[in-house]
């Protein structure tokens, strides 16, 4: 099924007239989440990502049933459901009925970012909540595990590019993986045994050593190793040294496109001019904020997010 960038129109500044607080409420909710827990930005923006990308950005990731996209195996580990709630229950107390659950989420990962020291931007609003939520539909979410060529193809059904690719891989410069998803790549890459050979041999020991093989896979590490609480680009600079923590991420510089792509931030014309990475993420963000979105009379608008109306 294709899913690619939803044609309805999303608006800046959608609930100015009817919720003028919504935004500042949003944000109030996650700046006390991140200063109780310092990794809720990286939480937040990875919760954005899953809801736009198993079946657009509708608010499905959070509802909790039995079937429901969130207990997929492949949403093992997304979380920050209770700050979207509490910050829903806020809303709902001053403008019932009007702020989607869908829309938190995607104004909750763009505040993640400013708190992680990444750039600010205006999201657009006006998306719907959406009626359906199946475990069955998350195997469209790209995989540590998957090929260059696999990663594309899912982002291509989605509407997106090479550079949203590159650009959007790059969030996980802020957050940290479980030893689950490394225990493959250093020590079961080929049938016989062995690790990655995309790895730097100089990272290789300290990744092992983080995730030895008897290691509890529970165990998590930094993803951007040397700037994993800081939004920035470092985790390209690191995917171009053989540093990539993640398979998915080593995967960039291995295809001609995506790597020309992860070098662009780099040679030249960025130190002459600047990196215009952040620009090329707030962009990315906002075309994957539109993925499926529903508007107008469609979905509907939850009064609590984790449960159908």
């Amino acid at each position: 099924m294709v899913l690619g960038i939803s044609q309805a129109q999303l608006q800046v500044g959608f609930y100015g007239n009817t919720c003028p607080d919504a935004e500042s409420i949003v944000t109030s909710a996650v700046r006390a989440a991140s200063l109780f827990n310092p990794n809720t930005p990286a939480v937040l923006l990875r919760l954005h990502y899953h809801d736009c990308f198993i079946q657009g950005c509708d608010g499905s990731i959070l509802i909790d049933q039995s079937g429901a996209e969130r207990h997929a195996f492949e949403s093992e580990g997304v979380g920050g459901f209770e700050v979207i709630e509490r910050a829903k229950a806020r809303l709902e107390g001053v403008c019932p009925g009007v702020v989607s659950c869908a829309d938190i989420v995607a104004l909750a990962a763009r505040d993640a970012i400013v708190l992680a020291n990444g750039p600010g931007y205006e999201v657009p609003t006006g998306r719907r909540d959406g009626l359906v939520s199946s475990v069955s539909m998350a195997d469209t979410l790209p995989d540590v595990h998957d090929s260059i060529q696999q990663l594309k193809t899912k982002f291509f059904f989605k509407g997106l590019s090479e550079k949203d690719l590159v650009v959007l891989t790059a969030a996980h410069t802020i957050g940290t993986a479980a030893c689950f998803f490394m225990i493959h790549r250093l020590y079961n890459f080929f049938p016989g045994g062995g690790s990655d050979p995309a790895i730097n041999p100089d990272f290789l020991p300290e990744l092992k050593s983080q995730c030895p093989q008897d290691v509890d896979v529970n165990v998590r590490l930094p993803i951007d190793s040397g700037s994993d609480r800081r939004f920035d680009n470092h985790i390209l600079q690191n995917i171009r040294n053989g540093f990539a923590v993640l398979a998915s991420d080593a995967r960039l510089y291995e295809d001609e496109g995506t790597r020309s792509i992860v070098d662009s931030y780099f040679g030249v014309s960025a130190q002459i001019f600047g990196s215009v990475f952040e620009r090329d993420f707030v962009n990315s963000m906002v075309r994957m904020g539109q993925i499926g979105v529903l508007t107008g009379f469609e979905g509907e608008i939850r009064r609590v997010c984790a449960a159908f109306n």
